[in-house]
């Protein structure tokens, strides 16, 4: 396959999702280059990306990797150059995504995946009259696509095991969960659950059973939270008790027979059903923007995947996995830049800036930064030994607010025997303003007696040399001053 000098994806089509594409690879570190012919579609994708740039770096607890380039191509042609991945995100209309195919197939001469944003059309569809239909897949995103990790990656008939392969390392290097469809259906998988609730929330409000919001709330105050984290059979296996998933579906499995739904049957979309079904959405949401609506469902998103973060479960697990690839801390830094982050909105309080108890956070990741550096790490405490904090003193100077760009610069006032002194200044990124300071005193401890003892003798060495190299970088400051 051939070579590219860097990672650059080609997005072809600007919209919801190819915006929501366009800043999922950018903020990733991928150059991006856009095609779409409507005259509005730069500051569609714009927009997106402002949201994305606001809401994805609040996942993690690392910075993101520096951002990609973007650039809004004039013809398909320039978009498709030199990519080493080519998202079609047009209309849902099977000739004119195989056009597209074809003429992104004619200038890349059929070298790189080519994978389609497509809801519903399988991908053996989208193969037909392609030149190197082997390249072509599905790669079929939910939105917001930078912030949900959810891909359903379909083959179609001619596509090459070994593409699969490689569009699957390419999404989960951009943080994504690629689910792999075992065999090709219309509308892959998620959809098809989708289309049987939104089918069936149409009868309730036809019938008069429900309204829009009272259906969306039967959904987020019920089960909505339940599925976020376990899905549906995990939420199910749970209901059949003791006897586990055997046990729920010898109980509940006959009801599926009885005459509960109506998912074989769509009621007609009449103009009064239209209009019904719109007004109550019009009373439901309409007091707020798309914007504020998109700015609320990023929020929350935010708070609930974070959380899962915390407990290692479901789309938490796979933001700790991905962060893992970020940029770690230099120690050889002096001052060592401990912490590079942005300040999530779960860690703001009532006043609208950060809580005074999350700087106690952002100090004491920093204090597990040096700890790493000197060779304290997970398998060190593991081994019994680790540094317990017994005195800390903060000063806030500032304001801290959700989504700002801060780090933490670290230096090492003291690491002789069992005792570590630090001294953390927070600082906006984007000034260098400081925002906080924090001396931090540590001693070193056995987690089998929970009392002081002496460092391993490697990390006693590494903390000792980085106390010097601290020492040296103050004395020469000091000088420098006078």
């Amino acid at each position: 396959m051939k070579k590219h000098r860097a990672n650059k994806a080609a997005i072809i089509g600007g919209g919801v999702i190819g915006g929501g594409w366009a800043a999922r690879f950018l903020l990733n570190g991928w150059d991006v280059h856009v095609y779409d012919p409507d005259p509005d579609a730069e500051r569609k994708v714009n927009e997106v990306l402002a949201n994305a740039r606001w809401a994805l770096p609040m996942l993690y607890d690392r910075a993101l990797p520096k951002e990609g380039r973007l650039v809004f191509a004039q013809t398909l042609e320039d978009a498709v150059l030199d990519a080493n991945w080519v998202q079609e995100s047009v209309p849902e209309k099977l000739e004119l995504k195989r056009e597209i195919i074809r003429l992104v197939q004619a200038h890349e001469a059929g070298i790189v995946i080519v994978s389609s944003s497509t809801s519903g059309f399988k991908p053996t569809d989208l193969q037909q009259g392609a030149s190197n239909p082997e390249m072509i897949i599905v790669s079929h995103p939910f939105n917001p696509v930078y912030l949900l990790p959810l891909v359903e990656v379909v083959a179609g008939e001619a596509t090459h095991p070994t593409v699969i392969e490689d569009a699957c390392e390419t999404l989960t290097a951009i943080g994504m969960f690629p689910l792999v469809v075992r065999r090709e259906i219309d509308a892959h998988i998620a959809d098809r659950f989708l289309e049987a609730v939104w089918r069936e929330a149409l009868w309730l409000i036809k019938d008069g059973i429900a309204t829009t919001e009272e259906i969306d709330n039967a959904i987020r105050y019920g089960f909505g939270l339940r599925w976020a984290q376990m899905g549906l059979f995990e939420t199910y296996r749970i209901a059949g008790g003791e006897g586990g998933m055997a046990h729920f579906i010898q109980q509940f499995g006959p009801a599926l027979k009885w005459p509960w739904t109506k998912l074989m049957d769509v009621p007609e979309l009449t103009d009064e059903l239209v209009q019904q079904v719109g007004d109550q959405s019009d009373a439901q949401s309409g007091h707020l923007t798309i914007r504020e609506l998109e700015r609320l469902r990023d929020t929350n998103l935010i708070a609930m995947m974070r959380a899962l973060k915390d407990r290692g479960s479901a789309a938490g697990k796979l933001i700790a996995d991905h962060e893992r690839a970020f940029q770690e801390p230099d120690a050889s830094e002096v001052p060592f830049v401990t912490i590079r982050r942005t300040v999530p909105v779960d860690w703001t309080d009532y006043n609208g800036h950060m809580n005074e108890s999350r700087y106690g956070q952002m100090f004491s990741d920093a204090a597990d930064a040096v700890m790493v550096a000197v060779g304290a790490d997970p398998d060190y405490i593991a081994s019994g030994l680790s540094y317990f904090t017994v005195e800390t003193s903060v000063k806030y100077v500032l304001e801290t607010h959700a989504g700002e760009d801060v780090r933490v610069e670290t230096r090492i006032l003291l690491g002789e025997g069992k005792k570590l002194k630090l001294l953390h200044d927070m600082r906006r990124a984007t000034d260098g303003e400081l925002l906080a300071t924090c001396d931090q005193f540590l001693l070193h401890v056995s987690l089998e007696t929970r009392k002081t003892c002496e460092p391993r003798a490697d990390v006693a060495n590494r903390l000792r040399e980085l106390t010097a190299r601290h020492a040296d970088a103050r004395a020469e400051q000091e000088r420098t001053i006078q």
